[in-house]
């Protein structure tokens, strides 16, 4: 890559121990907050429907819309974040995500709630991609691995215990008032995060702009111009026109054009995007990130990853709540053994990926694999009434050592070569894969396990479900093998 951004920020400045490790801490407090937010409301779903007497348009919303707003600002607030200050738009995320939370959880109504939801994805939005280009400006080499490797233990336990605490919270408090717990859980979270934030990320928070500009109102100008508002709006509704289809709850043909929008909106973006570097302006997104061939694999197996793994625990809940007919909180108390492995995974993928490289990932995506293959096994034989459901425990902890084998080691890899000044919008584009690959998987592995439902039964249709997450595993796998073997190709 030949552009650089023309910026007097100190990005390449190493920060000596312990701050970066107090700054890692804060960002782990934030990500593990908004993902535990996302895990919670999985099983508060219920009820907020009894609560706020709200229709399953209403609740298709509550998570659709929270997912959305994430999608559509993740690249646009990455790139913020490099140009004019990581720290300080994180703080603005996580400021903008407790404020929803708050107003999610004294929501009168369901409209009110999902107007909440939707502030509340614009603050995940902001702030997980500054985590994400905050660990590439603060950790260099084997410490960057360890660093991805905690953040893989957070996301780990944050979306297994997600579960626990939301049926923990309705059962305390009840149907009016347990789910708005759920929600209003997040603000002292939020709260300590900002303290520590300001107390430990360091000064300033916002960057002045380049050193040539003498006036505020050329600063201005160049922040603006090198924010390429044009690919910020045509990348944002392309997103949002990709993703709409799957978010809603009865799709009609005409529903489904959005997605033809959204594929045009790309062409467009990529064009205006070229044309804007030709004009010597640096670009939303530097495009030729796309021939670092870490970048793009990497990119490409995390999207597959989440298209299928992210359905799991959607058939887990399903199977286990309408299928057996156990409570939330059963539900949720089944992937603890996984949350807890893939903890433990990250942390050791995280100090030896570096060494073993792509080799890590294909381990994890066959751990997963044998996982699924297990899971079928064990409802198929529950369903004939040889196993109790409850052996799904052990069968989802090899689930859990392949989402530790995977999500952070893939990410350090894939983001191991891309220049810094692209660190935050770069990994936006790779969590905004994550984004459509997790609302596509979901969206068509639920749609077949139910249309099989119309058929069969329960076991056969949600193990028929692992089988179709099993065939985009395999094709992660594919990227991933063929990628290390591509690279065990080239000279050294």
């Amino acid at each position: 890559m030949q552009r650089q951004v023309d910026s007097n920020k100190p990005d390449d400045d190493v920060i000596e121990d312990p701050v970066r490790w107090r700054i890692l801490v804060v960002l782990l407090a934030a990500i593990s907050m908004s993902l535990i937010s996302v895990s919670i409301v999985n099983v508060a779903l219920p009820a907020i429907q009894e609560g706020l007497a709200a229709s399953q348009s209403d609740l298709q919303w509550v998570l659709s819309g929270y997912a959305l707003t994430f999608g559509v600002v993740l690249v646009a607030a990455g790139r913020a974040g490099d140009l004019m200050g990581r720290g300080g738009i994180f703080i603005i995320g996580v400021a903008v995500f407790t404020a929803a939370s708050v107003a999610s959880g004294f929501a009168p109504d369901a409209t009110s709630l999902n107007v909440a939801r939707f502030i509340q994805g614009v603050g995940s939005g902001l702030l997980n991609p500054q985590g994400v280009g905050m660990i590439q400006q603060y950790f260099r080499g084997g410490e960057r691995g360890r660093a991805f490797g905690f953040f893989g233990s957070a996301v780990g336990v944050s979306v297994g215990i997600g579960p626990v605490i939301g049926g923990l919270l309705i059962e305390l408090g009840g149907v009016n008032i347990g789910w708005r717990l759920t929600f209003l859980v997040n603000v002292p979270i939020g709260i300590a995060t900002l303290i520590m934030a300001f107390a430990w990320f360091p000064k300033p928070l916002f960057h002045r702009g380049p050193r040539g500009a003498t006036s505020f109102s050329q600063r201005v100008l160049h922040m603006l111009r090198a924010l390429d508002p044009m690919g910020s709006v045509l990348l944002g509704l392309a997103v949002f026109a990709i993703l709409f289809p799957f978010m809603e709850s009865r799709a009609s043909a005409l529903t489904w054009l959005w997605l033809l929008v959204g594929l045009a909106l790309v062409i467009a973006w990529v064009w205006w995007e070229r044309r804007y570097a030709r004009l010597g302006h640096s670009p939303m997104v530097d495009l030729a990130i796309f021939s670092t061939r870490s970048f793009t694999n990497g990119s490409l197996i995390m999207t597959l990853y989440f298209m299928g793994m992210t359905s799991i625990w959607v058939l887990v809940a399903l199977y286990m709540q309408q299928g057996v007919g156990k409570s939330a909180l059963e539900a949720g108390m089944v992937g603890i053994p996984s949350a807890f492995m893939s903890a433990v995974a990250a942390n050791w993928a995280g100090k030896r990926v570096m060494k073993y490289g792509r080799k890590v990932v294909i381990g994890g995506l066959c751990c997963a694999l044998a996982g699924l293959a297990l899971c079928i096994g064990v409802i198929l034989l529950q369903a004939n009434g040889y196993l109790s459901v409850w052996w799904l425990m052990p069968s989802l902890v090899l689930i859990g050592l392949a989402q530790g084998a995977v999500i952070s080691p893939n990410q350090t890899l894939t983001l191991a070569e891309v220049p810094l000044a692209y660190a935050g919008s770069s990994g936006a584009i790779m969590q905004t894969g994550q984004r459509i690959g997790t609302s596509v998987g979901i969206a068509i592995v639920t749609a077949a396990v139910f249309a099989l439902l119309d058929v069969t039964s329960w076991p056969v249709a949600v193990a028929s479900g692992f089988g179709l997450i099993g065939l985009v595993i395999c094709g992660a796998l594919g990227v991933a093998v063929k990628d290390q073997h591509d690279r065990g190709r080239l000279p050294h």
